[in-house]
Order: C-alpha cells, then sequence, then structure tokens
C-alpha cells in the first residue's frame, strides 16, 4: 500500500510551489482573473457580429488583437528588465481593466459600434501583453530554481481551465444577462489578479540593466539568436503551432460530421485545454526531467501525430479524446519551453524572453489558423487537418534531434550552473 501511495505521489500535481505566500496569489489571481479575460473574449465576439452582421469583422479581432500583442510583448519584455517588476506589472493591469471597463460603458450606452469595441480590444491586449511578459519574469524570483517547472505547470493548468470555464460561463451569462453583464463580471473578476499584484514584494531587476526600448529589445532577440537552446524552444513551438494547431478546422468539421451540432462544436473547442487540464492533474514527473530538449522534441511529435489521428475519429467522443490526449501533449511542451527560458536566460534578460515567449505563443496559434484554412479551401479538411499533424510531427523530429546541444540539454545540471 505504502509503494502505491509512493508512485501517485510521483505522478500527482506538483503543489509545493503554493507553500510560497506570493506566488500562491499570484496563481490564484491569475486564475479568476482569466475566467474573466475568456470570458470577455467570448462577449467581444458575440457582440461584433451582433452589431456588424459580419464575419468578416469578428475575424478583425484576431490582427486588430495580435499586432499590439507582438509590439507591446516586446517592448513589455524590454521594460521588464529595466524597472521595478511589480509596478510594471501593476501597469500592465490597469490598462487591461480600463479597456473592460470601456467594453462595459460601451455595452451600456447603446451605442453598438464596432470600431469602438475593436479599439478597446486592441488597448485590453496592450495590457494583456505587458503583464503576461512581467508575470513570466517575476515567478522565478518568487520561487527556488527547482520548483519553477512545477510553478509553470499550475499556470498552465489554472490557464486552461480558465479556457474551459470562461467560454460555457459565457454562453450562461450572455442568454441571461447579455454583454454588458458579461463585461461586468470581468471587471469584478479582475480585482483578483490586481490585489495578487498589489501583494507582491518590490522585485527590482537584477544584473546588467539595458535602457528598455529598439535596442534593448534587439539586443534580447540577438541573445535568442545566439544560443541554441533557447532559440530551439521557440522553433519547436512555432512549427506544432503552425503545422498542427486544428482549431480552424472545427467548424467545418462540426458541420461535416456532426450536423451543425452547437453541443459538438463545444466539445471540440474545449477538447484540448481538458487535455492539457487533465494531464496537469498528474504532471508531478514533469519536474523531474532532466533531458528536456529530448522530452520537449518527443511531446511536440506526439501532439501532431494525435491532431493528425482526430482527422480520420468519426465518433464525436473518439475525436475530443485524441484532441485531449494533444492537449495533454501540449501541457508538458509549455512547461519544459517555459522552464527552459526561466532558467536557462539570466534574469537581466527574463523579461525580453518572456516578450519573444507571449509573441510566439499568441502568434502561433494564429498563423495555424491560417495555414489550415488555406489548405482545407484548397485540398479539403481532412487533407489540411491530418497533413499538418504529420507534417508536424516528422519536422519536429529532424530538427529537434539535429541541434546537438539541444538534444544534450541536461536542466538538472543547468540548475546547478546557476546556483
Amino acid at each position: 500500500m505504502a509503494g502505491v501511495q509512493e508512485r501517485l505521489r510521483r505522478v500527482a500535481l506538483d503543489t509545493r510551489p503554493l507553500s510560497f505566500a506570493p506566488y500562491r496569489r499570484l496563481l490564484v489571481g491569475q486564475g479568476v482573473s482569466f475566467i474573466g479575460f475568456q470570458l470577455t473574449a467570448v462577449a467581444v465576439s458575440g457582440q461584433v457580429y451582433a452589431i456588424s452582421g459580419s464575419s468578416l469583422w469578428v475575424g478583425m479581432l484576431g490582427p486588430v488583437s495580435l499586432v499590439p500583442l507582438v509590439v507591446f510583448g516586446l517592448w513589455g519584455g524590454a521594460f521588464a528588465d529595466a524597472i521595478e517588476r511589480r509596478r510594471l506589472l501593476l501597469i500592465g493591469s490597469v490598462i487591461s481593466w480600463s479597456a473592460t471597463v470601456a467594453l462595459l460603458l460601451h455595452a451600456w450606452s447603446g451605442l453598438n459600434s464596432v470600431p469602438v469595441v475593436l479599439a478597446a480590444v486592441a488597448v485590453q491586449s496592450i495590457g494583456f501583453a505587458i503583464t503576461s511578459a512581467t508575470r513570466g519574469a517575476i515567478i522565478p524570483r518568487l520561487l527556488p530554481t527547482e520548483r519553477v517547472a512545477a510553478a509553470n505547470t499550475l499556470n498552465f493548468m489554472v490557464s486552461n481551465f480558465g479556457t474551459v470555464v470562461g467560454p460555457l460561463l459565457a454562453g450562461a451569462v450572455l442568454h441571461f444577462g447579455g454583454f454588458a453583464l458579461a463585461y461586468l463580471l470581468d471587471a469584478i473578476l479582475f480585482g483578483a489578479g490586481f490585489y495578487a499584484a498589489v501583494r507582491l514584494p518590490r522585485i527590482e531587476p537584477l544584473g546588467e540593466i539595458s535602457r528598455p526600448g529598439l535596442r534593448s529589445v534587439l539586443d534580447g532577440l540577438r541573445y535568442i539568436a545566439t544560443q541554441p537552446i533557447v532559440l530551439m524552444s521557440f522553433v519547436v513551438d512555432i512549427i506544432a503551432m503552425a503545422l498542427a494547431m486544428p482549431r480552424a478546422l472545427f467548424p467545418e468539421m462540426t458541420a461535416e460530421r456532426f450536423g451543425g451540432s452547437s453541443v459538438a462544436f463545444g466539445w471540440l473547442s474545449a477538447s484540448i485545454a481538458i487535455g492539457s487540464v487533465t494531464a496537469a492533474l498528474f504532471s508531478g514527473w514533469v519536474g523531474r526531467v532532466r533531458r528536456q530538449g529530448v522530452a520537449l522534441t518527443l511531446v511536440i511529435a506526439l501532439w501532431g501525430l494525435a491532431v493528425a489521428a482526430a482527422a480520420f475519429a468519426r465518433p464525436l467522443w473518439l475525436v475530443v479524446t485524441l484532441l485531449a490526449i494533444a492537449g495533454a501533449a501540449d501541457l508538458a511542451s509549455a512547461v519544459w519551453r517555459q522552464t527552459i527560458l526561466q532558467t536557462y536566460a539570466p534574469d537581466e534578460l527574463r523579461g525580453r524572453m518572456q516578450g519573444v515567449f507571449m509573441v510566439v505563443v499568441a502568434g502561433g496559434p494564429r498563423l495555424g489558423d491560417l495555414r489550415a484554412g488555406a489548405m482545407a479551401s484548397a485540398y479539403g479538411l481532412v487533407t489540411a487537418w491530418a497533413l499538418g499533424g504529420l507534417l508536424c510531427t516528422v519536422l519536429v523530429l529532424i530538427v529537434g534531434f539535429a541541434v546537438s546541444s539541444f538534444r544534450r540539454y541536461d536542466a538538472f545540471a543547468r540548475r546547478q550552473e546557476t546556483g
């Protein structure tokens, strides 16, 4: 019996980072706030369509949010390496909250202006970019290095939980209370994240401080280009998302195989996140993996294979199960990529590394949407879906094992080097 309990402890979610109060507050605040963020994301899409009656305007939400994410993700990361990080997190939080309040006032006013909604979404993306880059640079300062991987698992688990709960909550809220109630709830839930940021200790940047600006951003990009291990953590993620992200094909699969059922569409949309949350509950082993480069390559190959297999599945339960397996692989991938960045790069570059990480995380799936949509239009649903997954698997195995330093990377040895 004792042996079984020990094995269960080794695979169960590692909650030891929760013993550190500042991190615990940050995690809970992030989780609650992210539910509100997802609630608003669904409400915004619905409101834009209700006002315009056009999917094109709904599609414009993508570039309107992506451009600020790219620009201010890099810029915010540079500032996170130059000024006190708690203060920057608070600034970014206020920017995000002001955008939510603007959406709320717009919904109450009855103005029904798509440009106003798009402008608010752009401002919200600015705040999100700044806070995401800054929060990623803060976490390694709150915890011992050996707890960072477990902390990242917890972070991605609560984010994926919000990705499941937020849209489901949005459906009920929009049905009973409309867009204004959705934005009001987001504004209230946001208070949890703001409170957590207020309670953080002061976190001054360490090491050589670079003046934030274009030169500082370029210095961060130059560091990535000269560090194969860091560079590869971005390359393999771009391969995974650009080639194998299937979400743009969910509506077509719903229409072709499941009669346009909104229930089926909801399960497809939530399937990857469901797999990630489930995997996080049994992720105690993730932080004990030494060869994170090899492990990262293999789980992305698994992601591609699971996505490809889902293209041929017919029952809804099987499609959802395969995509959930892909989501489980994505959870491990995200944890190791984030951990490599937070523990490999020196503190004076962590903000910029997190800025680039956020840009890749936000931009990769959007490239995947474009790739999937274009291929489906040219070659059909199954070819676009399955071929993308297979190409991802083949390419990531070739690239991941071709770079020797990435293949040999030992996370435990790196911890000893950095103390």
